[in-house]
C-alpha cells in the first residue's frame, strides 16, 4: 500500500520536460531542482552524453587544455532524480501537452522548456564552410590550431601571410573571432614572427561588438590600432572563394587563412510555434515563455533574444526555472527572477583582456541601456576573471547544481565587483 500511494503521489507531481543538455537546459533543470527539491517531476531531453563549454574553446589553438570543456548530461542530472531521456525533438503539441521524439516515443508535460540553442548556417555564404575555418566546436578549434601553426612556420622560413576573420551577416555571437583575432597577434609576436603576417579583420556591423551598445567599439578599434590589425565595419562578406573573399560594396580581401563566425538560425524547427525568419522562438521578454502559449518556454539560444552568449543565457534560465517554480509552488519563490539582460562578457587577447558589463534592452536591440551599471575596461587582471568563470561553472555542473545560487555564486559575484572596481583608471562607467 504505501509502494502504491507513493508511485500515485509521483503521479501527481507536475512534469516539467527539458530539451536540450546545454547551458540553458542543465541551469534551468538544476535551479528548479533547487527551488521545488522532490515537489516536481523533472526529465531532461538530449541527443548527446555531454556539451562542450564553447566559452573556453578559444585557447585551444593556441595549445590551452581541453579536460575541463566537455561536461557530461546525464550522470549529474541523474544524481539530481532527473529523468534522462536520450533522443531528439520530433515536434511538439500545446493541447494536449505532449511531444513526440524521433524515435515514435511520447512524453507528457505540464511545463516544457526548449533549450535546444542556435544552429550556424555558413552555406547563406556561398563558398564560407568550404574555404573558412568556422569558430566554435572544438574539433573546429583543434583544426583551426594546426592551420596557425603551419601559418606561423610558414612565417619563420620568411613566407609572409595573411590571415582574414570575418563576421558575416546575421551572425549573432562574433565575440569569439574578436578574441581570436587579439589573441592570434599576441601570440605571433611572441612567436618573433608578427611583422610577416598581415591580420585583416572585416566585420557586416555598424560597430565593433555593435550587440553591446556603442562604448565598445572605441575600446576595440583603439586595440585593433595599436596591435596593427587592419580592420573594417560594414564590410558584409558576400562570397568566398579559394583565397579569396568578396564584399557587398565591391572589394575583396586575399588570404592564406581564413576565420569566421557563420550566420545562425535555431538548431529546431518547431513547427506551430511562432517564431522569427531565422526560427528562433518569439517569446515574452521577462519570462521567457513563448506567445501565445501557456507552458511552453525558450531560455538561450533557441529563443528570439538576439545577443547569444553564455552568460545571458544562465539568466534567462533562471527566470524561467523562477517563473514555472512560483506557478508550481507561490510559497517556493516569493520573489522571482525576472530576465534583466545585464550582458557579462570577457573579451580574451593573451597578454590582456576587455571586460564588458553593459545593460541591454529587455527587447534585445542592440543598443545599450544608458545609465548606470555600464563599465568596460582593459587590464591583465581580466584572465583572471574569465579563468575563474571558466573553472567555476563546469564545476557546478558536474555536480549538479545551478551555477547562479548557493555560497559559491556569492562568492564569485563579490569577486567580480571587487575586480570591476578596482582596477583603477581601466573602467569607465
Amino acid at each position: 500500500m504505501n509502494a502504491q500511494l507513493r508511485e500515485d503521489a509521483m503521479d501527481t507531481k507536475p512534469r516539467v520536460v527539458v530539451v536540450g543538455g546545454g547551458l540553458a537546459g542543465m541551469e534551468t533543470l538544476f535551479a528548479l531542482r533547487r527551488r521545488l527539491s522532490d515537489r516536481v517531476d523533472l526529465t531532461l531531453v538530449a541527443d548527446r552524453d555531454e556539451f562542450e563549454f564553447r566559452p573556453a574553446t578559444v585557447y585551444v589553438p593556441f595549445g590551452g587544455a581541453e579536460d575541463d570543456l566537455t561536461i557530461p548530461v546525464a550522470a549529474p542530472a541523474e544524481r539530481q532524480g532527473i529523468a534522462v531521456e536520450r533522443g531528439a525533438v520530433a515536434w511538439v503539441e500545446t493541447d494536449p501537452k505532449r511531444l513526440a521524439l524521433a524515435d515514435g516515443r511520447t512524453l507528457d508535460y505540464d511545463y516544457l522548456v526548449l533549450a535546444t540553442g542556435a544552429a550556424m548556417r555558413p552555406e547563406r555564404v556561398p563558398g564560407l564552410a568550404e574555404h573558412a575555418h568556422l569558430v566554435g566546436a572544438l574539433n573546429q578549434m583543434r583544426e583551426l590550431g594546426r592551420t596557425l601553426r603551419r601559418v606561423r612556420e610558414a612565417a619563420v622560413d620568411g613566407s609572409p601571410q595573411h590571415v582574414l576573420f570575418l563576421v558575416p551577416p546575421d551572425s549573432q555571437c562574433p565575440g569569439p573571432v574578436y578574441e581570436l583575432a587579439f589573441m592570434l597577434e599576441t601570440w605571433l609576436r611572441r612567436s618573433r614572427v608578427r611583422d610577416r603576417v598581415c591580420l585583416t579583420f572585416a566585420t557586416s556591423e555598424e560597430r565593433y561588438l555593435e550587440s553591446f551598445g556603442t562604448g565598445l567599439h572605441p575600446v576595440i578599434e583603439a586595440e585593433f590600432t595599436e596591435r596593427g590589425i587592419i580592420s573594417h565595419v560594414r564590410s558584409a562578406v558576400e562570397r568566398v572563394e579559394p583565397h579569396r573573399a568578396r564584399f557587398a560594396d565591391g572589394t575583396a580581401h586575399t588570404f592564406d587563412a581564413l576565420v569566421s563566425t557563420a550566420p545562425q538560425a535555431a538548431s529546431v524547427d518547431y513547427e506551430g510555434l511562432p517564431q522569427d525568419r531565422n526560427g528562433f522562438l518569439l517569446t515574452e521578454p521577462d519570462t521567457r515563455r513563448v506567445r501565445c502559449t501557456d507552458a511552453v518556454y525558450a531560455p538561450g539560444d533557441a529563443g528570439d533574444f538576439p545577443v547569444k552568449l553564455g552568460y545571458l543565457s544562465l539568466l534567462q534560465a533562471d527566470a524561467v526555472a523562477d517563473d514555472i517554480a512560483a506557478r508550481i509552488d507561490p510559497a517556493a519563490v516569493t520573489d522571482p527572477r525576472r530576465f534583466d539582460p545585464v550582458g557579462l562578457y570577457v573579451l580574451e587577447m593573451l597578454d590582456d583582456a576587455v571586460f564588458a558589463q553593459t545593460p541591454l534592452t529587455l527587447t534585445g536591440e542592440p543598443a545599450a541601456r544608458a545609465g548606470s551599471g555600464h563599465r568596460i575596461g582593459v587590464s591583465p587582471i581580466w584572465h583572471l576573471g574569465k579563468k575563474t568563470l571558466g573553472t567555476y561553472l563546469p564545476q557546478q555542473f558536474r555536480a549538479g547544481h545551478p551555477v547562479h545560487g548557493g555560497l559559491a555564486q556569492d562568492a564569485v559575484s563579490l569577486g567580480l565587483k571587487g575586480l570591476t572596481r578596482t582596477i583603477s583608471g581601466a573602467v569607465r562607467e
